[in-house]
């Protein structure tokens, strides 16, 4: 367990070093020099000259890289020309408003996820089965805005029963609750039912195996056989796609905020990459690799757990 620990921490630590070498890189050497990017493309060669002389940026990207790793561990995650403050003052309530909506989400997405796949994976080849398999295949194809503009139409257009935005502001009469149901209800449809297809596949395959038909042949009823048997094993493959959504909910949701606008994560996102906010760039692709690793360790964690074989090994 130690060695296993001691392994992941090392992959943790090897993985955010390398992503931030390239982030810092592709930074640097985009288009355009730092200094014109920070100051905008109405400075002066003067002013430009100045600042890059001020920041070092004329020193040799490896000491530069090593200087900003060095003020990110500190916690100086740098200044940000879109929103004129530093990049703390934002970035830690966008991923606050952020992981709202993805709480609720998943939430919602793991207990649906996995009753509708036992479900449809218990019933193979039924029509309650295919039911669900082509919704589930229905509302994956749709793409993010395109459900958002529907849904919107519907509720907001239609019904006036929603407001059209997720601003957060309760100035327009929305309450805050209301304001979270249409982003939320998007990211639902358009991850439930990859799940389901996941938990359906591995439940589909579980059913099949010798020892459920034992455990029918000795006589334990079906309910038993279901819950003490098949669905532990079905749910040792799920497990670590079910914790993966974890990052697309809080890095992946970029259409969903833009479309609602969300004063979220990926929104502050796609904000600074079209502004080239350097500091906001670099701050948010780091954090979400760390999600996106962090969540990956779990899984495998989680997976170890389940999988007496893998923990054995």
């Amino acid at each position: 367990m130690i060695g296993f620990f001691a392994k992941r921490l090392a992959y943790l630590v090897f993985t955010m070093l390398v992503v931030s070498f390239i982030i810092y890189t592709i930074s640097e050497f985009t288009p355009g020099d730092v200094a014109r990017k920070i100051l905008g493309p109405f400075a002066t060669k003067n002013q430009v000259e100045l600042l890059t002389e001020e920041m070092g940026l004329n020193r040799p990207v490896f000491i530069r890289y090593f200087e900003w790793v060095g003020q990110t561990l500190s916690g100086d995650l740098g200044y940000s020309t879109r929103y004129k403050t530093e990049v703390n003052n934002i970035i830690w309530g966008r991923l606050y408003n952020t992981m709202i909506l993805a709480s609720i989400a998943f939430a919602i997405i793991v207990p649906a996820s996995i009753l509708f796949g036992i479900v449809a994976g218990m019933a193979e080849a039924s029509k309650l089965d295919r039911t669900i398999s082509v919704a589930s295949i229905v509302t994956t194809s749709v793409p993010e805005f395109a459900s958002g503009v529907f849904l919107s139409w519907i509720f907001v257009i239609w019904l006036g029963i929603l407001p059209g935005t997720s601003t957060l502001d309760t100035g327009a009469g929305w309450s805050i609750a209301s304001q979270l149901v249409l982003p939320v209800a998007v990211m639902v449809l358009y991850d439930l039912g990859y799940v389901i297809r996941m938990v359906r596949a591995s439940m589909v395959e579980v059913m099949m195996r010798p020892y459920i038909r034992t455990a029918v042949l000795k006589g334990l009823r079906f309910r038993e056989v279901i819950l003490k048997h098949a669905v532990r094993n079905a749910m040792i493959a799920p497990f670590t796609v079910i914790l993966l959504q974890i990052n697309y909910l809080v890095t992946g949701v970029v259409v969903v905020e833009a479309v609602f606008a969300y004063p979220g994560f990926g929104r502050m996102m796609l904000e600074g990459a079209l502004s080239q906010d350097i500091a906001i760039i670099e701050a948010g692709a780091l954090f979400a690799v760390l999600i996106a690793v962090v969540t990956q360790i779990v899984g495998d964690f989680g997976y170890m757990l389940l999988n007496p074989r893998i923990r054995f090994s």
